[in-house]
């Protein structure tokens, strides 16, 4: 395959993210000595800025990190709870559902997150990281085609609340194309960190320190909760005060491909990670290069393995500290030959299929709504993917929206909507609950073929990030092509699955895919029982997918970037 842009490659460092000013800024970093996970929480910190109509600097940021020096990786959880006053009875009783509005706020989880990493595996300091976010803020970036189409679909939400009404409808339209889009309350919350940073005695962790309190404990937190006692709001002193991201062990599959077997690692059961895993596990099982890339048997049988994962997502899938998830059994060799026997090469499974059955935990009740038509395209959350001169991996997916919920008058930013992906239905292992998490689709990737390969990748996309990552991963791993021509390729999306956000619709048996993908392949499809939409190419409903992989052998490091949204590829 042909790609459309070059594939970047450098010896140093390269870095990929979900738009060219957050590379940019990252970049600018490692040229000034910082590593991985400095550029990276740069990144994560300029995407709040330049696409914050679906990162939020006050959002989520599942962080993954690969050390060199110990050949260990490792995960930050970057996900909020549900506040301690959040009653599970009185959302089902008043709303049935996670009502849009203030009252599906959790904790935020970024800062914390991308203070920790840096305070674990960085070197600089706040204020050297925050640096580019605060000047994007305050002179402004000249307002993108993505970022304005988004504001303009989410238009009646935006005019909701005054401050999101303020910043993201000047004189009530989105903002015009091409004009500097200025976020001064931003740019101050930001500045107020890095100077309570500066203020701080001690150490560089002392200082980081302060940064941190200054979100969680100081005039940011204390502004946050006023604001949510006079909005019959949540959120306590208490919940923010207390507190912290976990750092985890991720979860792993060995991917045996031909005999070059490759680690993929993924974050834990509070997100959607471990469904690629299952997905590559139960693919395993099929020569899938012998049938050709994107051909009608290669599409039909990634699909089915793709609803069988998600049958058991939504099953199962949940906060570890507050239900029991088998995915021990869920990601074995018993358990994909078993699923694969579900997958029929002639019939596609009209619906989602059923979930396994484990003694003992009871699955969740299947509670959904149906969708009519094409399905809606997610859109929010960002990518960034670094390795550095030293082989120091960053995987993340910041992420969370302006258009769900307040904005906080004075902050810029609109703390953590993520209670959107949690459930108000009794019994569901994703049902919120107080100090519970909801179940995050954002889910950094990394790649690791031990001694020849390191490789963080992942998408922004709702539940077609799974998919999209998997399809890239397999281009690669399965096709010979490199990063860029990989994350090219045609893709399809199955939306058989209740989609993570409230209201959880579902489209039984739809099945969407690129034109490019040839007509003689998607009517055959039609023909084995898929629902299938012809949608336009290179469009950035499939995902945006970003790659960098590092040869170990030869020192050679390759990056690759989406144009189906404005993600950059650069390194040297």
């Amino acid at each position: 395959m042909t790609a459309f842009q070059p594939m970047i490659t450098g010896t140093r460092y390269v870095v990929s993210a979900g738009h060219y000013l957050a590379t940019e800024a990252a970049m600018e970093i490692l040229e000034a000595g910082g590593n991985a996970i400095d550029a990276g929480v740069t990144a994560n910190l300029v995407l709040g800025v330049v696409q914050s109509e679906m990162v939020n600097i006050a959002g989520v940021a599942p962080i993954m990190v690969y050390i060199a020096e110990t050949n260990k990786v490792l995960t930050l959880t970057g996900v909020g709870p549900w506040p301690k006053s959040a009653s599970l009875d009185r959302f089902v009783q008043e709303f049935g559902e996670v009502p849009i509005g203030i009252l599906r706020t959790v904790v935020p989880a970024a800062p914390d997150a991308n203070i920790q990493a840096l305070r674990r595996w960085g070197t600089m300091t706040f204020g050297d990281v925050a640096k580019a976010a605060i000047r994007y803020a305050r002179d402004g970036f000249p307002m993108h085609v993505m970022m304005h189409s988004y504001i303009k679909d989410h238009v009646n939400t935006y005019r909701m609340w005054p401050d999101n009404r303020e910043i993201y409808l000047p004189n009530d339209e989105p903002p015009i194309i091409g004009k500097p889009f200025i976020q001064t309350d931003l740019a101050n919350s930001l500045q107020y960190m890095v100077d309570q940073e500066a203020a701080a005695s001690g150490d560089r962790e002392d200082g980081l320190n302060a940064a941190r309190d200054a979100f969680y404990k100081g005039d940011l937190a204390a502004t946050i909760v006023k604001y949510h006692k006079e909005n019959e709001g949540l959120m306590t002193a208490e919940d923010l005060a207390d507190f912290s991201c976990n750092i985890e062990a991720p979860k792993k599959v060995i991917y045996k491909n031909g005999g070059k077997p490759i680690d993929i690692y993924a974050c834990g059961v509070w997100c959607q990670g471990p469904v690629m895993l299952q997905m590559i596990k139960l693919l395993e099982g099929y020569d899938l290069k012998s049938m050709g890339h994107n051909s009608p048997d290669y599409i039909h049988t990634l699909a089915e393995a793709f609803k069988l994962s998600f049958a058991d997502r939504e099953a199962y899938y949940g906060d570890p500290e507050y239900v029991d998830v088998p995915i021990d059994k869920l990601l074995s060799e018993k358990y994909a030959e078993l699923r694969r026997k579900m997958i029929d090469p002639a019939h596609a499974w009209p619906e989602l299929p059923p979930a396994g059955h484990f003694p003992g935990i009871t699955p969740s009740p299947n509670v959904h709504t149906i969708g009519d038509g094409s399905p809606p395209a997610p859109t929010d959350t960002s990518y960034v993917g670094i390795i550095d001169k030293d082989g120091n991996a960053f995987s993340s997916n910041p992420s969370d929206v302006t258009f769900e919920s307040p904005v906080i008058p004075g902050t810029g930013f609109a703390p953590s909507a993520r209670g959107s992906q949690s459930w108000a239905v009794r019994g569901h292992a994703s049902a919120l609950g107080p100090g519970k998490r909801p179940r995050l689709t954002p889910n950094p990737a990394l790649a690791i073929r031990p001694g020849k390969m390191v490789m963080p990748f992942g998408t922004p996309g709702g539940d077609n990030q799974t998919q999209a990552n998997v399809q890239v991963l397999f281009n690669m791993e399965l096709f010979g092509m490199n990063p860029q021509e990989a994350i090219e390729a045609p893709r399809f999306m199955t939306h058989s699955q209740p989609d993570s956000f409230s209201p959880h619709t579902a489209y039984p048996g739809k099945l969407t895919a690129e034109s490019r993908i040839e007509e003689v392949t998607t009517d055959e499809l039609s023909n084995r029982g898929h629902q299938v939409d012809r949608i336009a190419d290179q469009t950035w409903k499939t995902a945006g997918v970003c790659v960098v992989r590092k040869n170990l052998e030869t020192g050679v490091i390759e990056g690759g970037s989406d144009p189906r949204r404005p993600s950059r590829a650069m390194g040297w």
